[in-house]
């Protein structure tokens, strides 16, 4: 059976993830794109990152990657600098625990820029701060940065400016839907691709459908994935949030079928490419780091 993955927040980005996770594994999932907390200034504390590990260990998953929070007020991007270094802590403190369970992606949007061009050369001081303030951080920890797909000028500008041992891109299909030029500028850029999140829309409104319910050119997506640097298996960010009902059994049963058809249309790609197929790795080790503690708000949007 191929890996599989599915985000972690498919129900709810807050609260215990517990019962979720033991959801996923009996759906047939084997991986979990961690995504809980993704857009809050929560921060994990080390008791929280142990008994998350032992629950994917219980469940026989492992971690994927994982979604880094741009955070609310601890902004890694922000102009008032005690909020620029709370937002360095906050992201480190995602990058540690990234590794603790055993995975070597986190996932960040790139957030902040100004419209007024007088006040964008600022902005970009302060992400080449940010980011050169984590650059240790990540290579402590075995772990590269994927910067999500937004404004690809933007993340361009990132990858020119740092290698791919640190950075690399993490590529949303449904924000790429949702451009007339998304899988072109994929394209372009596909040696730095390190991480994936896999969904569907109608072209117009970022929905996280699980996929074959919206409109993404899947066939032309998996080419692209099969002769890029992604290396690993499908991972999936669908959600419940605009499905239509509340069938979470049904929900996971119709993701994990899509999911599965993805993998089987993946391999042929790869194999028409003559790309060697993922080696399935991940795990949930102990957690022995330090982390600091922190408290969550009550609903998130999907990232």
């Amino acid at each position: 059976m191929a890996a599989l993955s599915l985000t972690s927040d498919y129900a709810t980005s807050t609260g215990c993830p517990q019962p979720y996770l033991q959801r996923i594994a009996e759906a047939g999932f084997t991986h979990v794109h961690w995504c809980h907390h993704w857009c809050t200034d929560f921060l994990y504390a080390d008791c929280e990152i142990e008994q998350i590990a032992r629950w994917l260990a219980e469940f026989g998953l492992a971690v994927t990657d994982l979604h880094a929070s741009a955070g609310a007020e601890k902004r890694w991007t922000s102009p008032r600098d005690y909020e620029r270094l709370a937002g360095v802590e906050l992201v480190a403190n995602r990058i540690r625990m990234a590794g603790r369970l055993g995975s070597d992606v986190v996932i960040l949007h790139l957030i902040g820029l100004p419209d007024d061009p007088a006040q964008q050369g600022a902005f970009w001081d302060r992400v080449w701060a940010s980011l050169d303030d984590l650059a240790p951080v990540a290579a402590g920890a075995g772990v590269r940065i994927a910067l999500e797909n937004g404004h690809f000028d933007q993340l361009e500008a990132c990858l020119g400016r740092y290698g791919a041992d640190f950075l690399g891109l993490c590529y949303d299909c449904g924000h790429g839907n949702m451009i007339p030029d998304g899988l072109d500028r994929l394209e372009a850029v596909r040696d730095r691709l390190i991480s994936i999140h896999l969904h569907d829309n109608d072209g117009q409104n970022d929905q996280h459908l699980p996929p074959f319910r919206g409109t993404v050119d899947w066939p032309r997506l998996m080419d692209i994935l099969a002769r890029s640097a992604y290396a690993r298996w499908i991972s999936m960010e669908a959600t419940m949030a605009n499905i239509g009902s509340d069938d979470e059994a049904a929900f996971l049963a119709e993701t994990f079928q899509a999911g599965t058809r993805l993998s089987d249309m993946l391999a042929r790609a790869r194999a028409q490419a003559g790309a060697t197929p993922p080696a399935v790795g991940g795990s949930a080790p102990g957690a022995t780091g330090r982390a600091a503690g922190g408290s969550a708000p009550a609903a998130a949007p999907p990232a």
